[in-house]
């Protein structure tokens, strides 16, 4: 199993050369990859363009792209961009984002996500290995029907014959997209007891592409705090990204989070989680949240309980595990990554 470093999005407290000097140490600890994201604030593209010119050997991810700010065709000539600057090194990732923000932010319909989602990373395909795009689709149509468009092919090449491109999903059919079309997946609160049931729908969508998953990548994000001490404050760092996500991304009726932790066996929790954090109560839903879920989908404790549930995602399959530091300084988060490269020696 690799070790990634997620910095998330840009800021948070952390400067420009806080960050830079985050990435660098991960590299030098030997960290297979930096991912970062973005919603609707700083944008994953430059920060990886940036990175690209301050690293030498440790990968770029977008984690993710967001699919609904970006043509599919943009999404290649910016990836292969990055590819060029960092001399190979481009891990695509992509998603579909939330319905608030592509319908709110970017302004397009949260609508037909697996056929948009099948056509956006056959098109990319198409685009990174500089075919022409003439593709007809559902919801794809290159070059428009009724105008002057022509069939054009990327004028760069990307410098990997053929990129590695990474789903986010959660979903059961979305997670099942990913097995069939991607070459890797991007799981978020991932619980390695539970990997092996998330994994058929992997394995479903893998056996309609006639194809095995040997070479398949789960790459799960990772949320990470080392303490000997205060394990409970530890448990709280993880409170507020934990609720926003189960209580609040997405609507009542559609959360697939928090239907994710429902199949975990915590229908009452998500349930209570949800209904606070909708009613604008978001301390109380963090405060909700149970110990034991926490120390599920967390690296969060004592370094050798940590150093067990880093094992769990090895045995279960995880091939890059990328951890976010749940501390607020550069020194608190390298120390962090230190420790998980520590412990991970004794893993391998």
């Amino acid at each position: 199993m690799k070790l990634g470093v997620h910095i998330g999005y840009w800021g948070l407290g952390l400067t420009s050369a806080d960050q830079l000097a985050i990435v660098q140490e991960a590299e030098r600890l030997g960290y297979d990859s930096v991912w970062t994201a973005e919603a609707y604030g700083s944008d994953a593209a430059t920060i990886l363009s940036w990175l690209a010119g301050q690293t030498t050997t440790i990968k770029l991810g977008s984690g993710i792209f967001q699919m609904p700010g970006r043509s599919a065709a943009m999404t290649a000539m910016t990836a292969a961009t990055i590819d060029q600057l960092s001399d190979g090194r481009m891990l695509l990732g992509i998603g579909s984002s939330g319905p608030q923000v592509s319908e709110g932010w970017h302004g397009v319909r949260f609508g037909k996500q697996i056929q948009r989602t099948r056509e956006y990373i056959e098109v990319l395909r198409m685009a990174l290995a500089r075919e022409r795009l003439e593709y007809h689709g559902e919801t794809i149509q290159l070059p428009l029907p009724d105008g002057p468009g022509k069939a054009l092919k990327l004028t760069i090449a990307p410098v990997q014959e053929r990129m590695p491109i990474y789903l986010a999903a959660i979903g059961p059919k979305n997670t099942a997209l990913a097995g069939e079309v991607a070459d890797g997946w991007m799981p978020t609160l991932l619980s390695p007891e539970h990997l092996p049931m998330l994994r058929k729908s992997l394995e479903e969508g893998a056996s309609r592409a006639g194809r095995k998953l040997d070479g398949f990548d789960i790459a799960p994000t990772v949320n990470v705090n080392i303490t000997e001490t205060d394990v409970d404050g530890a448990r709280d760092a993880m409170r507020p990204f934990m609720a926003l996500y189960i209580g609040g991304m997405g609507s009542r009726e559609k959360n697939f989070y928090n239907t994710l932790v429902q199949r975990y066996g915590f229908e009452d929790a998500a349930k209570k989680v949800q209904d606070l954090y909708l009613e604008g109560r978001k301390e109380e839903a963090a405060a909700a949240l149970p110990a034991e879920l926490i120390d599920l989908v967390s690296l969060v404790g004592p370094a050798d309980r940590v150093r067990d549930r880093l094992r769990a995602y090895a045995d279960a399959g995880v091939g890059t595990l990328g951890v976010s530091p749940m501390a607020w300084t550069r020194e608190e988060r390298i120390k962090q990554l230190r420790l998980v490269a520590e412990l991970m020696e004794d893993v391998a």
